[in-house]
């Protein structure tokens, strides 16, 4: 689904941020550095998917410091940033994350019922300028929201951006630990 969905965008001249699995990168490393050939931002989401609270530094360390390694590895720099599992995080985390923390602030839970019209209505009525839209591109319907979503939301003047853009086109610079859920004016 994530070739698909970066087809539509290429299409549509539109760039994402893609928080990516670290333990996925080794068998995907072309389609990973065609996102990043294509403008796409690229953030780290651990390297298993797991609850980073309470964690020690060396297993920490183990999900997001692995995953950083491997990313830049395969694309040759070392920018990403960090949007922890299901958004939950704690001191430990912004104290250790190296790189500021992206959350949310539009949320379709595209992982729960996987309803394309849903999923949809829910983005187009919560849009404004500055927000961050959380999807996942692992479920064939949250490809055709997004899909979805782009066009409606071309059709109403909106553009979209990758989180460092959107943040540097506000002014605001992005500080290692810090939290950012938008950029809303």
């Amino acid at each position: 689904t994530t070739t698909r969905l970066l087809d539509a965008l290429a299409e549509r001249g539109v760039k994402a941020t893609f928080f990516l699995i670290g333990s996925q990168v080794e068998d995907n490393q072309d389609l990973v550095r065609r996102m990043d050939q294509e403008g796409h931002q690229i953030g780290i989401h651990t390297y298993d998917h797991v609850l980073l609270t309470g964690l020690n530094r060396a297993d920490f360390s183990a999900q997001v410091d692995k995953s950083r390694t491997l990313l830049k590895e395969t694309l040759g720099h070392n920018d990403f940033l960090l949007r922890p599992p299901y958004g939950i995080l704690d001191e430990s985390v912004k104290r250790w994350a190296g790189c500021p923390i992206i959350l949310w602030s539009i949320d379709p839970e595209d992982w729960k019922e996987r309803n394309t019209q849903r999923e949809t209505a829910h983005i187009l009525s919560n849009a404004q300028d500055g927000a961050i839209i959380l999807m996942h591109d692992i479920f064939p319907e949250s490809v055709d929201a997004a899909i979805q979503v782009v066009d409606a939301l071309h059709r109403e003047g909106y553009l979209f951006c990758t989180v460092d853009e959107l943040f540097d086109l506000r002014g605001i610079p992005l500080e290692s630990g810090t939290v950012y859920t938008d950029a809303c004016p």
